[in-house]
């Protein structure tokens, strides 16, 4: 028990990147707040708490500016397109709730409109961290995001469910938890996704060193 409330121990150190987190919520949402800038803030929030769940958590505050300033461009582009199509999609969710009828017709629409905003949360709830992750282009990036979010299926729906109770918690129990926000869903999120980031490196090398083999012979 003594182990477990000790300043190196487990409970303490989930506490304390517990509140790191927090504090990178708080830093996202200071720099999301130009709009155009929600990419790389976001891009450089999974950054960060992937460097917390990997120890990786000194010079927090540091180490989200570099990673804002490095992905800029990349993770601004992205961020504007995801912002049009998210307003596009709530438009549209709005004026067919607000039109909806019986006939197939708008039946037909609905599942459309269901489906397309089904793929938009999916693929947006991957390529911000594979962003922070990896250097891509943003059409490889956007099939990596695919891709792995097919693959690792079970993955995708603890990670929306994350964000599904966060957002309920906020909306209808008790909204001071915002304070916890996108931060401590990034970084529950970051600990599901560590486990898949090395699987597919380790899939990576074992292909580079069978490519290599097969050079050599």
């Amino acid at each position: 028990m003594n182990n477990l409330v000790n300043i190196d121990g487990p409970v303490i150190k989930f506490i304390t990147k517990l509140v790191y987190s927090v504090w990178l919520n708080i830093l996202w949402f200071i720099c999301c707040i130009p709009i155009i800038t929600i990419g790389p803030s976001t891009t450089a929030l999974f950054y960060c708490c992937q460097k917390l769940v990997n120890d990786e958590d000194n010079y927090i505050t540091k180490q989200f500016f570099h990673s804002f300033r490095q992905e800029f461009k990349q993770s601004a582009i992205l961020g504007v397109i995801f912002t049009v199509v998210g307003i596009a999609i709530g438009i549209d969710g709005y004026a067919l709730y607000h039109l909806h009828n019986k006939s197939s017709f708008w039946t037909l629409v609905s599942a459309v409109f269901i489906v397309a905003a089904l793929v938009y949360i999916v693929i947006l709830s991957w390529i911000f961290p594979l962003l922070a992750r990896y250097e891509n282009t943003i059409l490889n990036s956007l099939k990596n995001a695919v891709i792995l979010a097919i693959r690792f299926v079970i993955c995708t729906v603890v990670m929306l469910i994350v964000y599904f109770v966060m957002l309920l918690i906020i909306v209808r129990f008790f909204t001071p938890a915002i304070i916890f926000g996108m931060g401590t869903c990034a970084f529950i999120n970051s600990f599901l996704l560590k486990n898949v980031f090395i699987m597919c490196e380790h899939k990576e090398e074992q292909n580079e060193e069978l490519s290599e083999e097969q050079n050599e012979e």
